[in-house]
This record gives C-alpha cells, sequence and structure tokens, in this order.
C-alpha cells in the first residue's frame, strides 16, 4: 500500500485535512513529507501527536521504503494552495496566482473560491479565474504584519 493510502485515514481522523505526501531524498537521506492544514493552523503538539500516530500506521501498514526519516507539518505562513479547503481557508488573504498558457501573473486578495473558478481582488479590479487555468497559486504574507504580531 502506498504511504498517502496509510496516511489520509489518520489526519482525517484527527480532524485534519492531508495536503500532500511527498517522499524525496534530501542531503542523502530518504524524506517522507506530510503536510496537513485545517482552519485553526495546527500547533506543534498536534503535530507531534499526528506524527507519532503517523509513524504507527505506516509501520503497521507495511510501509517499507527502507530507511527513511517522516517529517509532519503545516504548510507555514507562504505556501501553495492546491486543495478547496486550502482555498477556502485563504479566503481574505493575499495571494500570487499564475495562469496556464496564455501565462499571467497576478496579485490580490482572495475574494472567493469554489470548485469552479477564484476571484481575486487586484489593484486593476476583480480578476476571475476558473480553477482548470490556474498554473499555480499560493499566500503572499504581510511580513510587517507577521513581525508586528510576532512582538505581541
Amino acid at each position: 500500500m502506498d504511504a498517502e493510502s496509510l496516511v489520509r485515514p489518520v489526519v482525517e481522523g484527527a480532524g485534519l485535512e492531508l495536503v500532500e505526501v511527498v517522499s524525496q531524498t534530501a542531503r542523502g537521506r530518504r524524506v517522507l513529507r506530510v503536510t496537513v492544514d485545517a482552519d485553526d493552523a495546527p500547533d506543534l503538539g498536534t503535530l507531534s501527536a499526528l506524527s507519532d500516530a503517523v509513524a504507527r500506521r505506516l509501520d503497521l501498514g507495511g510501509f517499507d521504503p527502507g530507511a527513511y526519516a517522516l517529517e509532519v507539518s503545516s504548510p507555514g505562513i507562504e505556501h501553495a494552495l492546491r486543495t478547496s479547503g486550502q482555498f477556502r481557508r485563504a479566503l481574505g488573504e493575499r495571494v500570487r496566482v499564475k495562469t496556464n498558457p496564455p501565462v499571467e501573473s497576478f496579485e490580490g486578495a482572495l475574494v472567493a473560491a469554489d470548485e469552479e473558478a477564484l476571484v481575486v481582488a487586484t489593484s486593476g479590479g476583480e480578476r476571475r479565474v476558473p480553477i482548470s487555468d490556474v498554473a499555480s497559486a499560493r499566500t503572499v504574507a504581510d511580513w510587517d504584519a507577521e513581525l508586528r504580531r510576532a512582538g505581541r
């Protein structure tokens, strides 16, 4: 069984959304990266407990790609938007969108998102982009506001 099939029920059982499972080699070692998200960003305690549960599930499920390190994390402040849940959670945030050919790139506040399209309020007005035309989308942090918030 593949890692994603083993991990998904554990993540969803914890009330989180599975964003992605990626296996790659980093600095000469295999790493299995599990990225999760939720309406209230998961804290370190939640991620630690989830990491333990995921590791047990992988072991019990017979996942054996050889030696690997498991990393369970949330997407972070600036992150790619891939799933409908991520787009929904990013409503009101600043995003950068790049479209499929013809390639356009623009930035603005994400004001609407559903299974069909995104609506981004740019300095030139609102842009509606069908989901099928989105090559990439990611949040763009206001680092001054983040630093002020961290300094509270």
